[in-house]
């Protein structure tokens, strides 16, 4: 499995130049956000930093979003957002994260990994949310609430 993400991912790393100048924010900043999945609603409360705020400034936003490992969606934006990634630690079920500079990732399970992610928000209840993802591919709308 490892070996798939990191092939599916080699060239999408942030260089040092693109985690430049950019401080760590991870303070949740209170804002809302809407993520449906089918006729599954859940509410996502997005982080203070640059990355999150330019995420922000996408919506709204309907993707399809790939499988990836039995533990995350993915989806490659054309554009590239800011990034101040952090190496290694727990993913959590629900977090909503940045992998280089314009891949968005949904996790739906939490495991322990090395990669560097900048992240972006989580969803505040994450029950029901492995069913509504399903396998395989999934559309996904983000809103503000």
């Amino acid at each position: 499995m490892l070996v798939s993400f990191a092939a599916c991912f080699a060239g999408c790393a942030p260089s040092a130049t693109q985690q430049q100048g950019n401080t760590l924010h991870n303070d949740t900043t209170g804002t809302k956000m809407k993520i449906s999945i089918g006729t599954a609603v859940f509410t996502a409360t997005l982080y203070d930093n640059a990355a999150a705020t330019a995420f922000k400034g996408m919506l709204p936003l309907t993707i399809s979003m790939k499988e990836l490992n039995g533990n995350e969606k993915f989806h490659y934006f054309s554009a590239t957002l800011p990034t101040n990634a952090s190496a290694g630690g727990d993913i959590q079920v629900g977090d909503l994260m940045l992998y280089g500079n314009n891949c968005l990732v949904l996790f739906y399970e939490g495991f322990h990994t090395s990669y560097s992610y900048t992240k972006l928000g989580r969803i505040d209840n994450t029950s029901g949310l492995v069913d509504a993802l399903g396998a395989g591919s999934v559309e996904v709308k983000f809103e503000l609430e």
